[in-house]
């Protein structure tokens, strides 16, 4: 099976282990991995902030980098739910106001394709049991994209109870949003910072050494919250955990 891997801007700048972890985690299982060049932002950045006329050249872009795959898999619940949720509002927005259905034709073609990595382990793939170890107690948060747009349900719990040597505690308030909300975090500065502290003192109250997402993003501020409380709670993504081995540790 061949699929192309969307990284995401977050991870392509900011968490390339994770792009890296999923390579690992992909040809292990048996799957080959390409990394379409052309690739960029999938446009979540501009829509959620209004700017959605800005966004449609990017849908374009996304349908030139990724045309011929069968399977599109990102590391990201949030960017997988723009190209699932929005695209599709995109072309219909653009065809009332007169201007055709050409990105109709585009979210038509790349949504049944665009899989967040769990969902394609488990319901592409089938499997729930990747070969990973990690001995280190978990804790997960569902992120909002994962949890609301995508319903990831159970998918990244089940991976993870499958990991040799990992012990998974339940996070309380867990499906409580940790606050970071791409722009909302600009915006709302304050009520982010707040939503993050109670999620990292819930963390941190787990006695986990780890918390992992299907979103850097969300880690990103979860991880800087958990810092400034003086929390000792690893971040890590879903992807590094499975790719990790007793003989490959990550």
């Amino acid at each position: 099976m061949r699929v192309a891997l969307f990284v995401t801007c977050v991870n392509d700048t900011l968490y390339p282990r994770t792009g890296r972890a999923v390579v690992t985690l992909l040809e292990r299982l048996g799957v080959t991995v390409d990394f379409p060049l052309e690739q960029s932002c999938c446009g979540q950045p501009q829509f959620n902030t209004g700017y959605r006329h800005e966004t449609e050249p990017l849908v374009h872009r996304f349908q030139r980098a990724f045309d011929g795959y069968d399977h599109i898999v990102t590391p990201s619940g949030s960017c997988a739910a723009m190209v699932r949720d929005n695209y599709p509002r995109i072309g219909a927005k653009a065809a009332a106001e007169g201007r055709g259905d050409t990105l109709t034709r585009i979210a038509e073609s790349v949504v049944p394709r665009a899989y967040e990595l769990t969902e394609f382990l488990v319901d592409v793939l089938g499997v729930t049991d990747v070969g990973a170890y990690y001995p280190h107690t978990v804790t997960y948060h569902p992120t909002c994209h994962g949890l609301r747009m995508l319903g990831l349900g159970d998918r990244p719990r089940r991976l993870l109870g499958a990991v040799g040597g990992l012990e998974l505690v339940d996070l309380p308030g867990a499906e409580e949003c940790c606050g970071f909300g791409g722009t909302f975090a600009v915006k709302n500065e304050a009520v982010s910072a707040a939503m993050g502290a109670d999620k990292a003192r819930n963390i941190t109250a787990t006695g986990a050494s780890a918390v992992c997402t299907v979103d850097n993003s969300c880690q990103m501020h979860i991880g800087g919250t958990l810092a400034r409380l003086g929390s000792t709670v690893r971040p890590v993504h879903i992807a590094e955990i499975l790719a990790s081995t007793k003989e490959a540790p990550l």
